[in-house]
């Protein structure tokens, strides 16, 4: 009876794919050495990629790697979280159990969501932006260190089914990799991407690294589809057969393979349907009955089912169920999986085909015997799968009464994995039953999950029915964990709608509320407002109500809003009221988020002893408690607020710390934000590099815009010490670019306006340089921000003592200095490295009036010498070089003074800052060299540095002066054309790309002056 289905229809021989195979086998020697590698893989369905897959594992299994295979596991149309990760890592700890439990120590608890054979899940923090996070950076680190003796080869197959946690995971793997012999090799169907595909965001977004690889799978030749007929027929196959074949299939390899078994099974090539359908039905209807009745089993079950759980749907004997699985294995519709007790559609191309040929009463009733049969025995498929396939059979059986309670165990469930896309799809699908479900059943629910702090009513929730709200709040909860605000949005609106109907909103404000803070959460991350109007509506709500965890909750976020967007006594106000509501409801998690935000503002009022310590006291505690995530926040908060006071050092420090808590617990949105603060301390303190390779790091890794701003915001200023002008501007339109212009923040706006000030400056733009001044004045200097404020008064008027006797700068000149006078009177100043710079400004000041007091540099060069601030005290040690050299004598001082603001410079790269202390150094005659070397040559007389001849530096002293070509030939006795050549050539020996950038470098660098 088998024999007549016992039909070889795999070639033996691996055909074609050489290019592609050779491909994979150098990544394996790549990774080999230490190089991880990353390759994608696509082509049609039936195109080979298995075949491929099967063939490199092979030869990595022969070299002594490790392979682990994992496959998308699809439930009728979903997609189960993180299924390949969890099948591959489940096969690593078979074959290494030992190595992958020491990877793994510690975090045990975190990694189980992913094998729950690690352990219990157990409690951890509550769920917020980190948790998925957190398990991505663990995973990565898992695998690494798993990689680093020995290769791995890590195979994901089939991502277009993947769900959006897997496909946010294998992102991140793709991001972060850097260290290890590992080869993560993923495949996909390309036929189904189509535009509004999920997984067509992500191809497009991994095409932009450069560390992938992606092959893609082209249909076979003739002489390939010849070739493999030869080995499936084990013999030449007819000409007119191969071009029969080869028409039909179009060089699919499945194809090929179907019409091969159909032409030895004597069905004539006529009698075949031209629909894809029908040809891949035709092997499937000549089994035996029992055999097909199995095959329609599987086929709705998912792309596996366990052999216990197809037993107990199939209600055949078990010698029945053995002879119908040997007749649809022996004929290559189905194939018992390698790594598991169960069976899978041999190609997925079939299983779809005989799914669609179900009728729709049939399917039903096949999917409410696997949810009855899941039921009865839980442990028929894995706990980790139990609640969302329960869930689907259910909703697919069209019982809306027993799919409810099912899709909401598999949305806490989910929950508990941080897999919140398939928790929002679950909680979507649960809204969608709602009316459908009897009354009696919906009010036998009960609440099994409450978000952050949403309120359960004031009720108990064992004995109170779960509310259509309470959906919609962990929906929209979940929506802005998985990053679908835009969906989250949608949800809040939805429930604010419904309570707004009850009487205005009056019967239940506290839920009201929550959405409102939920609401200015979105719509901030959204980059549509600063989210402080829906906070507004929030506190009117629950004014007048009793103490509540919403209540403090909403303080705490009033109160951590004003401390970014209106540090001072209000606020400071508000976080005070926080901390003692969170105290009287005993919401400890509350209370230290806000005794952090009161910290911060204890220290911009002023009181910095105290708020110190108090934020120590909070980072110390969070600690304790285990809320990485608050403690994170207490790093980025200390580091910030330690810069704020010039404690550059301290602040590294803390920022490091924080560092090493985010990666050990895989924090990545706060690690970004720490990353961002440790860069600007690491710039005051002149680790240049250190900062921009933090910097670089925020820009491939992190996530969130406003680090990544941060982080363009610090290359920005970084490239303008430099001297890359063109560079910073380029930074500074993408920190615009990530901070967006609905939620302006003073740390963020006054740096900003600073750089462009400066690149106005660069570029000789002088009235550009007071209009940007003037807006920033405009806007104000709220209090504590004195730290982003002083670098901006300092840049204006070193821009304005620049510019000083050129022509264009003499209207509006006397009015700016007066501006930048007025704010520096009134800026802050409350710690040592804050009066330098006042000291600083003063000076450039004074330059700008043409004085040059000697005792005020020297006052300058003394105060920032008292504080760790490098590149700010060799510009004050050059001006004040050039202060002594112009009051004459004092030239061995000068001398020093020059030769350390050199080294400085050097050691920095600061080459703007190493031009102009060489130039004046050239210009007096002095060597910056110790007595003890050899003295650089030093230019002749007249020489200006630049190899400007005596005439180019005539046409400058004009072009300074704002003549035209025509105007300097007129004056010079020279034509235009000569004139211009000159103008060229001087652009081109000062390396500037304009005459207003030509004439600033010659004012700043008194070209034109007589040598001291």
């Amino acid at each position: 009876m088998l024999g007549a289905v016992e039909t070889r229809s795999v070639s033996p021989v691996f055909v074609g794919r050489a290019g592609e195979l050779t491909a994979l086998t150098d990544a394996l020697a790549r990774a080999g050495e230490g190089e991880p590698q990353a390759l994608l893989v696509g082509g049609e369905a039936g195109v080979g990629k298995t075949r491929l897959i099967e063939e490199f594992v092979a030869v990595a299994c022969d070299r002594g790697a490790y392979v682990a295979v994992g496959g998308c596991v699809e439930v009728g149309a979903d997609g189960l979280p993180f299924a390949p990760f969890s099948t591959a890592l489940r096969s690593l700890s078979r074959r290494l159990p030992g190595e992958l439990a020491a990877a793994a120590a510690g975090q045990e608890g975190e990694l189980a969501r992913l094998l729950p054979e690690l352990g219990d899940v157990g409690s951890h923090e509550p769920s917020n932006e980190d948790s998925t996070a957190r398990l991505f950076e663990l995973t990565v680190r898992l695998l690494e260190r798993l990689a680093a003796d020995r290769t791995i080869v890590l195979v994901l197959e089939d991502l277009h089914w993947a769900d959006a946690s897997t496909r946010h995971l294998l992102a991140y793997l793709f991001r972060t990799l850097r260290r290890g012999r590992i080869v993560v090799v993923a495949t996909y169907r390309a036929d189904d991407i189509h535009r509004r595909h999920p997984l067509r965001p992500l191809l497009a977004e991994l095409d932009r690294l450069r560390t992938i690889r992606r092959i893609e799978l082209a249909r076979f030749t003739r002489t390939e589809v010849r070739r493999q007929l030869t080995g499936i027929l084990a013999a030449e196959p007819d000409a007119a057969l191969v071009d029969e074949v080869f028409d039909r299939s179009d060089g699919n390899a499945f194809f090929v393979e179907e019409l091969v078994v159909s032409h030895e099974s004597g069905c004539a090539p006529g009698a075949l349907s031209d629909s894809l359908r029908d040809l891949l039905l035709v092997r499937v209807e000549t089994l035996p009955e029992d055999a097909q009745r199995v095959a329609r089993i599987v086929a709705e079950g998912g792309s596996t089912v366990e052999y216990a759980l197809l037993a107990a749907v199939a209600r055949l004997s078990e010698d029945d169920l053995i002879e119908a699985l040997r007749a649809a294995v022996g004929a290559n519709i189905l194939q018992a999986v390698p790594d598991g007790d169960g069976y899978r559609f041999r190609h997925s191309l079939v299983r779809e085909a005989v799914s669609d040929d179900l009728l729709p009463g049939e399917r039903s009733r096949l999917n409410r015997r696997y949810a009855e049969a899941l039921e009865a025995d839980p442990s028929l498929v894995r706990s980790e799968e139990r609640a969302t396939r329960t869930a689907t059979y259910w909703y697919r059986a069209h019982d809306p009464a027993r799919a409810l309670p099912a899709v909401l165990r598999a949305s806490v469930e989910t929950r508990k994995r941080s897999a919140y896309a398939e928790q929002l799809r679950l909680l979507e699908r649960a809204m969608e039953l709602w009316d459908e479900v009897p009354a009696e059943v919906r009010g036998s629910l009960r609440p099994m999950d409450y978000a952050e702090a949403y309120p359960p009513c004031g009720c108990d929730p064992e004995t109170t029915p779960l509310d259509y709200l309470d959906l919609l709040a962990e929906a929209a909860y979940a929506a802005r964990l998985c990053g679908e605000r835009e969906r989250a949005l949608k949800i809040g609106k939805m429930a604010l709608r419904i309570l707004e109907g009850e009487e205005g909103g009056s019967r239940d404000p506290l839920r009201a509320a929550w959405f409102w803070t939920e609401r200015s959460r979105i719509v901030s991350g959204l980059g549509r407002s600063d989210g402080w109007a829906e906070i507004a509506t929030a506190q009117e709500l629950v004014k007048g109500l009793p103490p509540s965890s919403v209540h403090a909750r909403i303080l705490a976020v009033a109160a951590g809003w004003g401390m970014l967007h209106k540090p001072g006594p209000e606020s400071l106000a508000a976080a005070e009221r926080a901390v003692e509501y969170a105290r009287l409801v005993r919401d400890e998690s509350v209370e230290l988020s806000a005794r952090l935000t009161l910290g911060t503002l204890q220290v911009s009022a002023g009181d910095r002893e105290a708020g110190l310590a108090a934020m120590y006291e909070a980072r110390d505690r969070t600690r304790a408690l285990g809320l990485h995530h608050e403690s994170s926040r207490a790093h980025v908060n200390l580091s910030h607020v330690l810069e704020n006071l010039g404690r550059s050092q301290e602040a590294v420090a803390v920022a490091e710390d924080g560092v090493r808590l985010t990666r050990d617990h895989g924090l990545l949105d706060s690690q970004g934000w720490i990353r961002a603060n440790m860069a600007e301390s690491q710039l005051s303190l002149g680790l240049w590099d250190e900062a921009q390779r933090n910097c670089e790091w925020l820009e491939h890794t992190g996530n969130r815009s406003k680090p990544r701003g941060s982080a363009t915001l610090r290359l920005a200023q970084l490239a303008l010490a430099r001297g890359e002008t063109a560079t910073a501007a380029a930074h500074l339109a993408a920190a615009r670019e990530h901070f967006g212009e609905a939620d302006p923040m003073p740390q963020y706006t006054v740096p900003m306006r600073q750089v462009e000030l400066s690149v106005a400056a660069a570029g000789g733009r002088i009235q550009d340089v007071r209009t940007v001044l003037a807006a920033a004045v405009e806007t104000g200097f709220p209090p504590g921000t004195h730290r982003e404020g002083w670098p901006l008064l300092l840049a204006a008027a070193t821009a304005e003592a620049d510019a000083f006797g050129l022509p264009a700068a003499e209207e509006g000149r006397a009015e700016a200095i007066a501006l930048i006078r007025r704010c520096a009177r009134g800026m802050a100043t409350p710690a040592p490295v804050w009066e330098a710079y006042s000291l600083h400004t003063s000076a450039e000041l004074d330059r700008a009036e043409d004085r040059r007091p000697v005792e005020r540099w020297a006052e300058t060069v003394a105060a920032y010498e008292r504080v760790e601030r490098p590149y700010p005290l060799a510009l004050a040690r050059h001006r004040l070089a050039d202060a002594l050299l112009a009051e004459g004598g004092r030239r061995d001082e000068a001398a020093a003074l020059l030769r350390e603001a050199h080294a400085t410079a050097v050691r920095l790269g600061a080459h703007p800052l190493r031009e102009d202390v060489q130039l004046l150094a050239a210009r007096a005659r002095l060597p910056l060299t110790t007595p003890d070397r050899a003295p650089e040559p030093g230019p002749g007389p007249g020489d200006d540095g630049f190899g400007l001849t005596p005439r180019e530096q005539d046409v400058l002293r004009l072009v300074a002066a704002g003549r035209t070509n025509r105007q300097i030939a007129e004056e010079l006795f020279i034509s235009p054309k000569t004139a211009s050549v000159h103008v060229s050539n001087i652009l081109a020996k000062l390396s500037v790309s304009g005459r207003g950038e030509a004439a600033a470098l010659a004012h700043r660098l008194r070209l034109l002056e007589p040598t001291p």
